[in-house]
């Protein structure tokens, strides 16, 4: 793993070890509790599968879908399982850049600062991030003898324990409905991939294509990373800014033929986020009694985040553009369902032609007019 087009950019083993020795411990918890928490998170996926099938309508009855494997995890198991993924997805961006790094002005700084360097930096974001999510679809999971995945190489169900009970003890949630409540939204994403069969390969092509447009220079990356790590060390003093304004890593590696690209995936991603949290809720009262002031502390927890540090990390790795994300595509499909039905919204799933555009996002009624008045007419 090591190795990506020669020495390589990015040392993954390290990575993954730095990631592991960083993250923070999770919630005190007994062995025999923990048992009882992973057993009624698989539960729950079981159920929540029943549940977002019936609400959705996406899979025909009879249907039987690509299977792919649930997994509860712990924060080490979730590090690898995205390490694995970014090694993959990140490969075509990484050997352009080593080759740039070899061949270019700085080459021989670059060259310095190494690969393992580099494996700390990102071990170092991975530690940040692998305390924070609950739960995961991995679109594009490669299997490993720890970490299966579905036959064709790609889709896996993430549930990562410790995270879940940390949070739902943060909320004082009831811990039952919490957990089906989390599983709720993974498995919306889980049906989404798993019913839309040309979906997974048409994401990749997008996120394949914003790479390949991709003129990164590789100090300029480099930079951005290592202060994002150094913010992780506080190694960047308070109220110190770049002259860029604090930029996230993608846009800094935008092009004007990848903006077009971007916010293609912008309103896909928009899409399925926000398709998610509709189920969620839309399912919820029906069997999470409590959803109604689980949701509500959930929002309050989203919008205020946590630390000033917490909050630039979440600008530096465009976290803040996948809370909007969620308002505003939960927008978009609840005013499209009550316009044209969960039927009607569905036809969204036909083919790419049919996805919402950025600007379709902002205004449903533009993707009604589009989709289902030129269909009518």
């Amino acid at each position: 793993m090591t190795s990506i087009g020669g020495a390589g950019m990015v040392d993954w083993n390290l990575a993954v070890a730095t990631a592991t020795r960083l993250v923070r411990p999770g919630p005190e918890i007994s062995r025999e509790e923990a048992r009882e928490v992973v057993a009624e998170l698989r539960r729950h996926a079981k159920a929540a599968e029943e549940h977002v099938r019936a609400f959705t309508r996406m899979i025909p009855e009879g249907t039987v879908p690509e299977d792919t494997p649930v997994l509860v995890v712990d924060r080490a198991g979730w590090i690898k399982a995205n390490v694995a993924g970014f090694r993959e997805l990140l490969r075509p961006l990484l050997e352009k850049m080593e080759e740039r790094r070899t061949g270019g002005a700085g080459g021989a700084v670059l060259g310095a600062v190494g690969s393992k360097v580099t494996g700390v930096e990102v071990g170092m974001l991975l530690s940040f991030l692998a305390s924070r999510v609950l739960g995961q679809y991995e679109t594009f999971a490669p299997a490993t003898r720890e970490l299966p995945a579905s036959a064709d190489g790609g889709g896996r169900l993430l549930l990562v324990a410790p995270n879940i009970v940390h949070v739902e003890r943060e909320l004082d949630a009831d811990p039952h409905d919490f957990r089906l409540w989390v599983a709720l939204h993974e498995e919306t994403h889980r049906t989404q991939f798993t019913a839309v069969p040309w979906l997974r390969d048409h994401l990749q092509g997008e996120i394949q294509s914003f790479l390949d447009e991709t003129d990164v220079d590789p100090m300029t990356f480099l930079e951005r990373l290592r202060e994002a790590a150094q913010s992780l060390a506080g190694g960047r003093p308070d109220g110190e800014s770049g002259e860029d304004g604090g930029r996230s890593l993608v846009e800094l590696v935008q092009t004007p033929a990848q903006r077009e690209i971007l916010g293609r995936l912008t309103a896909v991603m928009s899409l399925l986020e926000g398709h998610a949290d509709y189920v969620m809720d839309g399912v919820g009262p029906e069997v999470v009694s409590s959803v109604a002031e689980i949701r509500e502390k959930f929002q309050q927890r989203r919008a205020r985040g946590a630390s000033r540090l917490d909050q630039a990390l979440r600008k530096l790795l465009g976290l803040d553009a996948k809370l909007r994300q969620y308002r505003d595509g939960e927008r978009f499909v609840r005013a499209v369902v009550e316009e044209v039905g969960m039927d009607g919204f569905n036809r969204v799933w036909t083919s790419p032609n049919t996805l919402p555009t950025k600007a379709e996002i902002a205004r449903p009624a533009d993707w009604i007019a589009r989709v289902h008045r030129k269909a009518e007419s």
